[in-house]
């Protein structure tokens, strides 16, 4: 019987988060901080939303690219939150989730060879959705002493004649870095001058800690260039209603709504109607869950600070990435030996990139109670390391 698998498929690697957490769900009494999802719940005004929706019968397939709604009410948020207008009839389509917007996005904009900019540590869907569109994916590595921010010359550096677009992946997955507004303003003058695309993941947007979140969409000839992908997984603790949205150009949109068309039909209605609620009345949600994120993260630094353990200050998301480079051990086996000591799951820097190497992805969106007994064991852990020196 011939293969009946296809190549560019079998050759991309599994997740590697999955892969590990596969391993710590087989153990007892595991301490996680590994998965990127809220612990709160979705608030009861957005629940009830749904519930009444289901109530009133609304079970039917919306339009493919959304209810209208809901697509007004997602113009409004980002006008009024990053300053940017989109038309809700052309430029707006509703997603299963930020990540298809990131599949399709890509499958509508590149061509068989076109290079396709991903920085990392970042988000592991990046390159494979690169490589199944047919592109070919070109690392930018991040840098600890840049604060994993992307700059302009590291920019300019990977940049050839067949680089079409850049992924922007700020707040960062798994980092926490930033992009400030001088920093994207040096971008966007290197994305215009090339003639590049940009998708922008702003999926922790809302997860910000030292001001407002700023698009790169917003600078002067860039609304244009720029797919901008959202979603109301974190900011409004609806991870499993797989709801997001992507706005661009006309032109770009219409080609994604085709492959969501064929693809996908239509986001969940549900899920939809909740959202509409989500934007009008979640403000004070999204304010509370930030400032408990927040206390959070002031904790995680201040303990890795008495550690001793190297970490840079991350502004954004809910995650942070300390520096293990010390102990002379990979990421990989750092974190099965945490796990197999002191029965603690953290995610190997390497599940976002080879330059991963030497940190630890660490989410903050647990409690505080669970977080202190997290630190304690890492603390017990790197003192048995030191001591084996």
């Amino acid at each position: 019987m011939r293969n009946p698998l296809a190549d560019k498929v079998v050759d991309i690697k599994p997740s590697g988060i999955r892969k590990f957490f596969d391993v710590a769900n087989e153990r007892k009494d595991v301490i996680s901080l590994g998965v990127g999802e809220p612990d709160f719940d979705t608030p009861w005004h957005i629940r009830d939303e749904g519930i009444y929706s289901l109530e009133k019968g609304r079970t039917f397939y919306t339009s493919n690219s959304g209810l209208m709604e809901l697509r007004e009410e997602i113009s409004k948020y980002l006008n009024r939150r990053v300053h940017v207008q989109y038309d809700p009839h052309k430029e707006i389509l509703i997603t299963v989730g930020g990540s298809e917007a990131i599949d399709i996005g890509l499958r509508a904009m590149v061509n068989p060879g076109d290079e396709v900019l991903i920085p990392q540590p970042s988000y592991v869907s990046y390159e494979p959705c690169a490589i199944l569109a047919g592109a070919k994916p070109v690392i930018i590595e991040l840098k600890n002493e840049n604060e994993f921010r992307l700059t302009a010359e590291e920019l300019l550096a990977a940049i050839t004649p067949k680089t079409k677009i850049l992924v922007l992946p700020f707040p960062n997955n798994p980092t926490g870095a930033i992009m400030t507004e001088k920093d994207l303003e040096k971008i966007a003058e290197i994305v215009i001058e090339k003639d590049l695309f940009v998708i922008s993941d702003e999926i922790y947007s809302e997860l910000s800690y030292q001001g407002d979140h700023v698009t790169i969409a917003s600078f002067p000839g860039m609304k244009e260039r720029t797919i901008l992908i959202n979603g109301f997984s974190k900011a409004y603790a609806m991870t499993g209603w797989r709801l997001g949205y992507a706005c661009g150009p006309e032109a770009i949109i219409q080609q994604m709504m085709k492959i969501h068309q064929f693809a996908i039909m239509c986001a969940p209605t549900t899920s939809q109607y909740a959202a509409i609620d989500a934007l009008r009345n979640g403000d004070e949600d999204v304010a509370m869950m930030r400032e408990s994120y927040n206390q959070r993260r002031n904790y995680l630094i201040h303990t890795f600070k008495e550690m001793n353990l190297p970490c840079f200050e991350p502004f954004g998301a809910f995650y942070v990435f300390p520096c293990i480079k010390e102990f002379g051990i990979s990421s990989d086996d750092f974190a099965f030996r945490l796990l197999e000591e002191e029965n603690l799951a953290v995610v190997p820097g390497t599940a976002f990139g080879d330059c991963g190497e030497g940190f630890l992805r660490i989410s903050y969106a647990y409690s505080l109670e669970k977080l202190k007994i997290a630190m304690e064991r890492i603390d017990h852990f790197i003192t048995k390391l030191r001591n084996e020196k």
